[in-house]
């Protein structure tokens, strides 16, 4: 048989296969639907093959196969697009927020899509703090969007005078901004962030616009397009191993290893499978090849119309390694036609090195039979971009088993693989100074003291202090600040070992770990010691910030791998000990970790002694502190443990529960503290005006995890007859950290019982935006930290409001704590948030204190 009638029937094949794979309901009766697709990455995107894509397009194209529809995609531009949908030149337009004014013309779904705010971006050589900073700006935005029209009506309302540079896509008009014909552009989250990494771009504090996301279709249209996808919507977003969280992952996932898309995979084994049984069942039809020549060249027309529109390069090359077929998209990637590619080999078409690789591969499925599933980095003959694909490459064979050709299917995965590098680089890096972050240096250390318990060999921890830095930020301010901080890691990065890593700690806090120093502890030290005082001379030459030279001093604390016995936090405890001891000793200087910092240690045994004893003697009392809305009303407490120790007085919190943390005692503290508040509420219930209170109660993650912890708090609200939905729990990012589908799977149990839950010290830890989308939260809770420097520090402004329009966006209540003036309140109740708790309001009492207090306020205002 000739390998042109081979081809053919291997085409006419792959009609039906392509056909029962893109359909799914191979006999039901397809509705065909024109989707409207405007650019607007990652949310929704024309892919190459000129299918909707994107996050709301990809769930669309599942629905769409569960469903027997046919989807056309129609480019436009978003207010043509909005045109279009009305006019019903277009059946179903996905990623609109729904207003009063489209409600009159589109019909929406129910549930929410996706949920997005707008935000504003400036290059990284302007400021943009406050709406009325616009005035004489010209702002970027897209034509026809609500944050058009958001925007100009509050430029009227504050009399700014804003030049508006509409545009029609979301490129057009970070383009603008680049070319320098606009001063700020406005986009949504999705692609802001990308954009502003692509760009160099600095994100504004100005977030506006939460938004829900919709399908939308043409008035009294498609009622039962719009019900299946409230249906699947609805089903899939309470299902975490739905194709909605897939979609979701495969778009926004910050996962240090390359994972394939679901729907490139399932095309490339579709198409592989389909090629292998095409072979077998092309043995079966020789017989029919005369009879069906018409049909067959009717049926490869349709084939190559078919393989033409896979977002994939789809090639044979026989045992020369000679193309024998080619689809269109390896004619765009070579910009030749068909008949100039066929009878060629890669020499002629890519650089030498892509050939080497690619003639590698291609002979290990030629001489040896093998299938090749690969990364393949191609470079085009004459071109300086190189392309990334994931090649799979299977051998022919005749009827007798010999191989003739071979069969490729190569995807280009070249924009994941950068988006995938970005994402780790926002996960892994810190934003300001490039350094790794606390999780990579976590990870580091981590391998490190395993490595270097293994092989015997020593290796340091360096922390880095700068002296003084508050008062740089005082005097010249945060940027002069954050200039510094940019200098100091050039200057540390500078003196690295290729085995070296240098991560920012803190706010001004760096550390520096240095592996492989030898199996000699003394020549360890002997080297570390010198590289500590290089650090420290080298901090005497000035920095130059904006033109003004600064001299800046640090202090050092060094630890031993050996000192730690493997463990990572003990290893950052004792550097940190010797840092203590740096500061301590006149700063600019270095210390050590030393057996005389051990006398603390026995003091945390001391204390964790008396610990035990004041548990058992109820030496311990609960004080609670109000927490007050905006309206002056009490609308809770939170319950703070208080501890006097008979000889020492008063003991605080931060000394004794990290001792309980470490030791256990957590676990019997918290079942105390947890009695005793369900004890305080039962007695409340009788109080007039205290009886719709909820009492807030911190839970450490050891007490969290453990296994009796739902069944206690079962035992004291039915023993005390408690209305749990009075209860709150009050968990910290900590939390978060290990076994997340064990503390989501505990929450609901605990929510299902009426519990509720606040997220304590949020934007202090490790939290992310997917974790608060899966966690049963009540409330998210502002950290006192950023509260503190409010009204003074412009970067605990922006990261205030933020948190306050995060969870608005997520339907979560948003309590400030640390509440200490009434400016304060002020600006706070000025974002958008309600309810606070601080010394402003009232301090931590005993419970018959404050409850004194609220009844005689009570009995005043009869």
């Amino acid at each position: 048989m000739s390998s042109k009638a081979i081809l053919a029937n291997l085409f006419r094949f792959l009609v039906v296969l392509a056909a029962i794979v893109t359909s799914g309901k191979l006999w039901a009766e397809q509705i065909v639907l024109r989707v409207g697709v405007y650019e607007n990455p990652p949310k929704l995107v024309m892919a190459q093959s000129g299918q909707v894509s994107g996050i709301m397009g990809d769930l669309l194209n599942v629905i769409a196969a569960k469903e027997n529809w046919q989807l056309i995609a129609i480019p436009c531009h978003w207010d043509d697009c909005l045109e279009q949908l009305a006019r019903g030149e277009i059946d179903l337009l996905p990623d609109v927020a729904v207003t009063a004014e489209r409600s009159e013309l589109y019909d929406f779904h129910t549930t929410a899509a996706l949920l997005s705010w707008s935000q504003i971006y400036v290059t990284r050589e302007h400021n943009l703090s406050s709406l009325l900073e616009l005035d004489g700006k010209r702002l970027a935005l897209l034509k026809g969007s609500i944050q058009h029209d958001y925007l100009k009506q509050l430029a009227e309302n504050f009399n700014i005078d804003v030049t508006f540079v509409l545009v029609d896509t979301q490129q057009a008009a970070f383009a603008a901004l680049s070319d320098g014909n606009a001063d700020a552009v406005t986009a949504n989250n999705f692609i802001g962030e990308l954009k502003a990494v692509e760009l160099n771009l600095k994100p504004t504090p100005l977030m506006f616009q939460p938004s829900r996301l919709f399908y939308a279709v043409p008035k009294n249209k498609h009622d039962e397009v719009l019900q299946a996808i409230e249906n699947y919507l609805k089903l899939w977003q309470a299902d975490v191993s739905s194709p909605y969280f897939t979609v979701l992952e495969q778009w926004n996932s910050a996962s240090e290893k390359m994972k394939i898309p679901k729907e490139i995979r399932w095309l490339l084994i579709s198409l592989v499978v389909g090629i292998v049984l095409a072979i077998l069942f092309l043995l079966l039809m020789r017989r029919r090849v005369k009879e069906k020549n018409s049909s067959l060249r009717q049926t490869q027309q349709n084939l190559n119309v078919i393989l033409d529109s896979v977002d994939a390069l789809v090639y044979i090359k026989d045992l020369q390694l000679r193309y024998q077929y080619a689809n269109k998209k390896v004619c765009n990637l070579i910009n030749l036609e068909q008949k100039q590619i066929i009878g060629q080999t890669d020499a002629v078409l890519f650089d030498a090195e892509t050939c080497k690789k690619l003639r590698e591969n291609d002979l290990q499925v030629l001489e040896k039979g093998q299938r090749i599933v690969e990364e393949e980095i191609n470079t085009v003959l004459g071109s300086d971009n190189s392309q990334t694909f994931l090649s799979v490459k299977l051998p022919l064979r005749q009827e007798d088993g010999s191989i003739y050709a071979l069969c490729g299917i190569s995807t280009d995965i070249t924009d994941y693989l950068l988006i995938q590098k970005q994402l780790r680089k926002l996960a892994l890096y810190d934003a300001l100074t490039g350094l790794a972050n606390r999780r990579l240096l976590m990870e580091f250390l981590e391998d490190s003291l395993v490595e270097g318990r293994q092989t015997q060999t020593e290796g340091a921890l360096v922390i880095v202090d700068l002296d003084a830095f508050k008062t740089l930020n005082d005097t010249l301010g945060h940027h002069a600040g954050d200039l510094l901080l940019q200098e100091v890691s050039k200057r540390l990065q500078s003196s690295l070992l290729p085995d070296d890593l240098a991560a920012r700690l803190g706010s001004d806090e760096f550390v520096i770990v240095k592996p492989n120093m030898g199996t000699n502890r003394a020549e360890a030290e002997r080297l570390v010691q010198q590289y500590a005082e290089a650090i420290i001379q080298d901090f005497a030459l000035p920095f130059v910030l904006d033109h003004t030279q600064y001299i800046a001093s640090a202090s050092v604390g060094i630890a031993l791998f050996s000192d730690a016995d493997g463990d990572v936090e003990r290893l950052l405890q004792d550097a940190d000990m010797a840092l203590y001891r740096a500061k301590a000793s006149g700063r600019n200087s270095l210390r050590f970790f030393d057996p005389v910092m051990q006398l603390e240690i026995n003091r945390r045994s001391q204390l964790e002694r008396k610990l035990r004893d004041a548990i058992s003697l109820h030496q311990l009392e609960l004080y609670v502190q109000p927490q007050i809305s905006s309206d002056h009303q009490y609308v809770g407490m939170e319950a703070l443990l208080r501890w006097h120790d008979p000889v020492e007085g008063f003991i605080s919190p931060a000394d004794f529960i990290p001792v309980a943390e470490a030791s256990g005692l957590i676990i019997p503290l918290g079942d105390w503290v947890l009695r005793k508040a369900c004890q305080i509420l039962a007695e409340w219930s009788k109080v007039s005006g205290m009886e719709n209170l909820t009492l807030s109660v911190n839970i450490s993650p050891r007490q969290f995890r453990h296994l009796q912890f739902i069944d206690y708090i079962d035992s004291c609200l039915k023993e005390l007859e408690v209305n749990p939905n009075h209860l709150e729990l009050e968990i910290t990012e900590s939390l978060l950290i290990e076994d997340i589908d064990q503390t989501i799977e505990r929450m609901n149990a605990l929510r299902q019982r009426g519990l509720r839950f606040s997220l304590d010290d949020f934007g202090t830890g490790y939290a992310s935006l997917s974790y608060l989308k899966l966690l049963p939260l009540n409330k998210l809770k502002i950290d006192q930290s950023f509260v503190r420097d409010v009204l003074i520090d412009v970067n605990d402004e922006a990261i205030v409001s933020t948190i306050i329009a995060l969870g608005q966006s997520l339907d979560l209540a948003v309590i400030a704590e640390g509440v200490e003036t009434h400016e304060q309140a002020a600006l706070l109740e000025n974002f958008g948030c309600h309810v606070y708790q601080g010394y402003y309001f009232g301090k931590p009492a005993p419970v018959a204190e404050w409850q004194k207090i609220i009844s005689e306020i009570r009995a005043v205002h009869k």
